[in-house]
């Protein structure tokens, strides 16, 4: 285990020596197999991989979802293997926002009550300014008092995000945040994600299949076989899709 915390000021995420195993005798999986990775605070990070690469489950362990077999993670200057489940509890409701692929918003509650949702959990009043500035950045104004069945799925997911924002975490996890959407909508919520990391200074990890939203990112892992293969650096559509090719193609031989 690792003795030595990284610098808080630089970075929002960090693994060290990241393991994670399922099964035990001849139907054991090493899901993850000794992941080093850093995310620096204020950066729009992809994951990407081939399909059981392992990128799902190190999101969740990044976010402390799930606990490793093995390794550290510290989360918004936290180390995880260190604090009570209440604490960990604590820092995910305070600092951490999760957008998923399926919205996960309450149907039977108004998207502004959607919204509200982790401060009514944490006792704790909404600052009106970020609210309506939130809400004014994803152009849902107007629809705050809609239920989730009366929106489009690029509006439930926009709820979502600003839902995600309303506490100001330090990290931000979008697990396949376009999965359900079209590629219009898909699109303008990767460019609301985006600009919460550029105008209101958030972290973004996100975890997705498709090239075209990973390239909304500053920056791309690529991941294969539960280790860390690669990453690039103001990533393209053909650049990533090149690099999943070969990554696949190593697979196979």
């Amino acid at each position: 285990m690792s003795t030595t915390e990284p610098n808080r000021a630089e970075s929002a995420v960090v693994a060290r020596a990241l393991t994670k195993t399922y099964g035990t005798g001849a139907a054991t999986v090493h899901a993850l197999a000794g992941v080093d990775v850093a995310i620096a605070s204020g950066e729009f990070t992809a994951i990407m991989g081939p399909s059981g690469s392992g990128k799902s489950t190190l999101m969740h362990l990044l976010a402390g979802l799930d606990e490793p077999t093995s390794g550290d993670v510290w989360l918004a200057g936290k180390w995880l293997s260190q604090i009570s489940d209440k604490e960990a509890t604590l820092l995910r409701r305070e600092r951490v926002g999760f957008v998923f692929q399926s919205f996960n918003l309450l149907p039977m509650y108004t998207a502004l009550q959607n919204i509200l949702l982790p401060l009514e959990l944490a006792g704790t009043k909404p600052d009106q300014d970020w609210l309506d500035q939130l809400v004014a950045l994803l152009h849902i104004e107007d629809r705050l008092t809609h239920l989730p069945s009366e929106l489009s799925g690029g509006q439930q997911q926009r709820v979502a995000i600003a839902r995600a924002l309303i506490t100001r975490p330090d990290v931000i996890f979008a697990d396949e945040p376009t999965g359900n959407l079209d590629s219009r909508s898909g699109s303008e919520v990767l460019s609301f994600l985006r600009t919460s990391v550029r105008e209101l200074g958030r972290t973004v990890i996100m975890v997705t299949h498709d090239p075209i939203a990973a390239a909304h990112a500053s920056r791309v892992l690529l991941i294969a076989d539960g280790r860390i293969a690669g990453e690039i650096e103001n990533p393209t559509p053909e650049a990533i899709s090149t690099s999943l090719d070969m990554l696949r193609t190593d697979e196979v031989a």
